[in-house]
């Protein structure tokens, strides 16, 4: 394994450990993984409302998602929680992108410098799939790239459609991650092949640069 790719392992490593550790300070001392729960239901709808609002509203604002996608899952669960996160980070990823291409434009393409003609040239190239790609893959800046990616021609419904199918595992991932991080801690060791399972999975997202590279080559 090349060097570059290391650091991007051990990247992922050190994000999915901090979530981790998030999710263990939000369930030790006077507030459990039971009665954080019965909590959230006692909020109702307000609860996974408030919470895509929130993310959304986060995203715009360039807060990391993983923090979200880990918070969802220990929060409502893997199922709940994955569908939570991907609408957050879906709404987010709209208003980013409507922000870069309608409000902010010129802002931005002077802080984007040289990498925004690379993804320009990418758009061009590639279309949809090269959003695709930058949302399959976990290691690229999400917060960075839906601004960036509203300064290129490409259709809103194109990019939209490849953020929100292509953002699904690793999403999936993170929210799993939290919920396995929660039950853990509360005493559920079976938990332990879910949080596996999930660091598996990023893993193997890391690898897909070099697919693409050969797939673009061939």
């Amino acid at each position: 394994m090349s060097h570059p790719r290391r650091w991007l392992l051990l990247a992922v490593v050190l994000l999915i450990a901090s979530g981790g550790l998030v999710v263990a300070w939000l369930f030790t001392g006077a507030i459990d993984a039971r009665s954080l729960e019965a909590w959230v239901a006692g909020l109702g709808i307000w609860a996974p409302v408030g919470f895509v609002l929130l993310y959304g509203i986060a995203t715009v604002a360039m807060v990391p998602g993983s923090i979200f996608d880990f918070a969802g899952g220990a929060l409502f669960g893997p199922y709940l929680g994955s569908v939570l996160d991907l609408m957050g980070g879906s709404l987010g990823a709209a208003l980013a992108f409507l922000v870069g291409r309608y409000l902010a434009r010129d802002w931005i393409e002077i802080r984007a410098g040289p990498r925004l003609q690379r993804i320009m040239r990418s758009v061009e190239q590639d279309g949809w799939q090269f959003v695709a790609f930058l949302r399959l893959v976990p290691i690229f800046p999400y917060t960075v790239i839906n601004y960036l990616l509203g300064l290129t021609r490409i259709p809103f419904l194109h990019y939209m459609v490849a953020s929100i199918v292509f953002t699904v595992p690793s999403t999936v991932a993170y929210t799993y991650f939290g919920y396995a991080s929660r039950e853990i801690i509360a005493g559920n060791t079976d938990s332990i092949r879910y949080a596996l399972i999930a660091f598996g999975l990023l893993a193997s997202l890391i690898v897909l640069p070099r697919y693409y590279k050969r797939l673009r080559k061939g």
